[in-house]
């Protein structure tokens, strides 16, 4: 429910200045849902919700920097969204090409591609590729563009990639099944070197991770926000953010 102004201001200011700094998730993802369900709520075209959706995405990164965030992962495209309608997907696609060059050319975030780019077409790809290279020296907020993302396939590119390091070395099949362990698979992750995800935020009212960041979701909090993705407000992310802070994190023990 929306708070008629002023009323909606001050309760966002407050919201904000509730949060203490050792409150904060040092990495959040999002789960950007709702796009297509909007659009044909406002009697819109798909491509309309798509590229709405990505004109929040700014916003978004400048609220987790203003209140201490420093990696944020943006799931824009799973690989179970290659399988959709040929015509919708290359609009997606498009945009999302266009999205991550626009934040590259802003030159205030770090852009890495997360995902399996080999299944992507070559200019989608070569956008995002793009798009890391000219922001690896940015110091600020780390974006991760999950674009070709599935997290069972990430755990078996990571698999693969562990067992051919070990082939090269000469490694024999009994020495790695000795060896092998889970930190092994954590280390050739997409996001490796990355803190796990604290907090894992999804629009639209469902409530599930459909194989978002699978592995490093496993002591994550959720946070399930009704709005649709393009409605998703900066109170909306201050209310998931406070929300983690109230909670009580074991990891596991």
């Amino acid at each position: 429910m929306r708070l008629p102004h002023p009323l909606y201001g001050l309760y966002e200011r407050r919201l904000a200045a509730s949060l203490q700094p050792d409150q904060v998730p040092r990495h959040v993802g999002v789960i950007l849902d709702g796009n297509r369900r909007w659009a044909r709520g406002s009697g819109l075209s798909s491509a309309t919700g798509h590229r709405k959706g990505a004109d929040k995405i700014t916003d978004l990164l400048q609220w987790s920097e203003d209140v201490g965030v420093e990696v944020v992962t943006l799931w824009l495209l799973s690989t179970d969204n290659l399988a959709r309608d040929p015509e919708e997907l290359g609009q997606l696609l498009q945009v999302i090409e266009d999205v991550v060059g626009e934040l590259a050319a802003e030159r205030r975030w770090r852009v890495q591609a997360v995902g399996a780019l080999d299944m992507l077409p070559d200019c989608t790809a070569a956008a995002l590729k793009a798009a890391q290279d000219a922001t690896a020296d940015v110091q600020g907020l780390h974006v991760n563009a999950a674009v070709g993302y599935g997290g069972r396939r990430e755990i078996a590119d990571a698999v693969r990639s562990f067992l051919r390091m070990h082939a090269d070395a000469g490694s024999s099949l009994d020495e790695l099944a000795e060896a092998f362990d889970v930190e092994h698979i954590a280390e050739h992750l997409y996001t490796k070197g990355q803190p796990d995800p604290d907090l894992v935020i999804r629009t639209s009212g469902e409530q599930r991770l459909g194989g978002f960041l699978l592995w490093q979701s496993t002591h994550s909090e959720f946070y399930f926000c009704e709005a649709y993705w393009p409605d998703f407000r900066r109170v909306d992310f201050l209310r998931a953010v406070r929300a983690y802070s109230q909670r009580e994190r074991r990891l596991g023990r």
